[in-house]
C-alpha cells in the first residue's frame, strides 16, 4: 500500500514537472549587431605567410623566450587576483545550481511524535499519543509561467559571465607578464649602456682634469667634463630604481620570489614571436571574453524581464505529503495517511509594483545592451590601436636603429678629431650626449614594438579555447 502511495506521488511530481514552464515570458535573446567598422583601420594584416589567429596560438607558441615562458607558467599557478577570479567561478556555480534546485520539489523526511491530554466525547480526559512518519513537498511552486525557470537562466548567465570574466583575466595576465618581462630586459640593457657611458664619461672627465691641472684645459672645459659624468651618475641611479620597481611588478604577477634556476633571457634583439592574423572584426571580437562577458550579462537581464512578467499572473504553490499515522508506536508503519494542498495568488491592488518591476527589468536590459555595445566598441579600439602600433613601429625602429648607428659614427669620428686637436670639447660633449640619447631612444621603440605585440596578441584574444569559440 505504502510503495502504491509513494508511486502515485512521483508521478503527480514529474507531471507538475513537465507542466513547470510551459509559458515562457522572457524576450528571446539575439545578439546585437556589433557597432563598429566592417574592417580594421589597417586592413586585414596577412603580411605574413605563417601568420595564424591570435586565438589558434596558445601563449607557449607565440612566445619563444623559454625565460619567459617559465615566468608565465608560475603566474598562472600562483597569482593571486587569477585565483580569486578562478574562486568567483566556483561561487557563481555554486550559486547558479542553487537557484537550477528551486526548479525541483524539495522532499523531506519527517518523523514527529505528540502526546498530551484530550478530553472524549463523554467529558473524560485521556493522554493521547500520535506518531506519524513519511514524506514531505512543501511549497513547491507550479512553474507554469517559467518564473522560476527564468530565476535559474539569469544565475546561469551571471556564472557564465564569471566564467568569461576569469578567462579574461587568465590573458591579460599572459599578457601581463611578457610586458614586465620585457620591461625588465629593456631595462638591463638600458642599465649596462648606462654603466658603459658612465666609465666612458669617467675616464674622460680623468683626462680633462689631468689637462685642466697641467694648464692645457680651461676651466670651462673641466665644468663641461664634469657635468657630462654627473648626468650619466643621475641616469644610472633613475635606471637602477625603474629596474627594481618594473622587477618588483613582474614579481607580484608572477606571485612569488623569481627563482634563481630560471635559463637565460633573450636580449631584446632577438625577442621573436609568433605572426598574427587580424581578422574580420565581426569575427574576431564576439569571441574576446570581454565581450561575451557582457554578452551573457545581457541573457541574464533578459531573463530578469520574465521573472518580472510573471508576477502578473497567478503563483500556484503543491504541499503535499504520503507517510503513515497512528495512535501507538508499535503500529506506525501499518497504517498510511497522505494530503494534498494547492494555493493560487494573483495581485489585484499593488500600487504598481509589478509594472514598476518590468519596467526597471526592461531598462536594466537596456543597459545591458549599451554595455555589450560599448565593449564591443572599446575592444574594436583596442585592435585598431595595436594594428596602429604594428604598422608604425617596426619602421620606426629601423630609422631609430639607423640613427643610432650614425650618430654612434658621429661620435668616433669627433673623438678621433678632438684627440688631434682638430674639435673643442663642447663637441665632444654634444657627440657624446647624442650618441647616447639615440641609443637610449632606440631601445625603447624596441621595447615598445615588442609590448605591442604583446599587446596585439591579448587583444585578438590570444589562446582562447578552441572548443569554446562562438557560432
Amino acid at each position: 500500500m505504502m510503495k502504491r502511495k509513494l508511486s502515485v506521488m512521483a508521478a503527480a511530481a514529474a507531471t507538475v514537472a513537465l507542466l513547470a514552464g510551459c509559458v515562457n515570458l522572457a524576450p528571446e535573446h539575439q545578439r546585437p549587431e556589433a557597432p563598429v567598422a566592417p574592417q580594421w583601420p589597417q586592413g586585414p594584416g596577412a603580411e605574413a605567410a605563417d601568420a595564424k589567429a591570435a586565438t589558434e596560438l596558445q601563449w607557449q607558441q607565440f612566445f619563444r623566450d623559454e625565460r619567459l615562458k617559465q615566468l608565465i607558467d608560475l603566474a598562472l599557478k600562483n597569482n593571486r587576483d587569477l585565483r580569486v577570479a578562478l574562486l568567483n567561478v566556483d561561487v557563481a556555480r555554486a550559486q547558479a545550481n542553487v537557484t537550477a534546485a528551486n526548479r525541483w520539489p524539495t522532499v523531506n523526511l519527517g518523523l514527529s511524535a505528540q502526546r498530551g491530554p484530550q478530553t472524549t466525547s463523554s467529558g473524560d480526559s485521556q493522554i493521547v499519543s500520535v506518531y506519524q512518519a513519511g514524506l514531505q513537498v512543501t511549497s513547491y511552486e507550479l512553474d507554469l509561467f517559467s518564473r522560476v525557470k527564468n530565476q535559474s537562466a539569469a544565475a546561469f548567465a551571471q556564472y557564465l559571465a564569471t566564467d568569461e570574466a576569469a578567462r579574461s583575466a587568465r590573458i591579460s595576465l599572459v599578457a601581463g607578464v611578457a610586458q614586465a618581462y620585457l620591461a625588465v630586459q629593456a631595462d638591463e640593457e638600458l642599465l649596462a649602456l648606462t654603466r658603459q657611458t658612465l666609465a666612458t664619461r669617467e675616464d674622460s672627465l680623468k683626462l680633462m682634469q689631468l689637462k685642466f691641472d697641467n694648464g692645457a684645459a680651461s676651466n670651462l672645459d673641466l665644468s663641461t667634463a664634469k657635468s657630462s659624468y654627473e648626468s650619466a651618475r643621475a641616469t644610472l641611479a633613475q635606471a637602477e630604481r625603474t629596474r627594481q620597481q618594473d622587477l618588483n611588478a613582474l614579481t607580484l604577477l608572477v606571485g612569488q620570489t623569481l627563482p634563481d634556476a630560471l635559463p637565460q633571457a633573450r636580449p631584446l634583439s632577438d625577442q621573436t614571436m609568433g605572426a598574427l592574423l587580424a581578422g574580420v572584426p565581426s569575427q574576431v571580437l564576439v569571441g574576446r571574453p570581454d565581450v561575451r562577458q557582457a554578452e551573457q550579462q545581457l541573457v541574464a537581464a533578459e531573463a530578469n524581464i520574465g521573472v518580472a512578467r510573471a508576477a502578473y499572473f497567478p503563483s500556484i504553490t503543491l504541499t503535499s505529503s504520503v507517510g503513515t499515522a497512528s495512535s501507538a508506536l508499535k503500529d506506525l508503519f501499518s497504517q498510511s495517511a497522505w494530503s494534498i494542498a494547492g494555493s493560487a495568488l494573483m495581485p489585484i491592488f499593488d500600487a504598481g509594483r509589478v509594472k514598476n518591476n518590468v519596467a526597471a527589468a526592461r531598462a536594466n536590459r537596456e543597459i545591458a545592451v549599451a554595455q555589450y555595445e560599448k565593449t564591443v566598441q572599446t575592444a574594436f579600439k583596442e585592435v585598431a590601436d595595436a594594428l596602429a602600433g604594428r604598422a608604425t613601429l617596426d619602421e620606426q625602429l629601423r630609422a631609430q636603429d639607423a640613427q643610432a648607428a650614425a650618430e654612434a659614427t658621429r661620435l668616433e669620428l669627433v673623438d678621433l678629431s678632438y684627440r688631434n686637436g682638430a674639435a673643442s670639447s663642447l663637441d665632444l660633449l654634444d657627440a657624446q650626449r647624442a650618441s647616447f640619447a639615440a641609443q637610449q631612444a632606440a631601445l625603447q621603440v624596441r621595447l615598445a614594438q615588442l609590448q605591442n605585440q604583446v599587446q596585439l596578441y591579448k587583444v585578438l584574444g590570444g589562446g582562447l579555447d578552441p572548443a569554446r569559440q562562438p557560432s
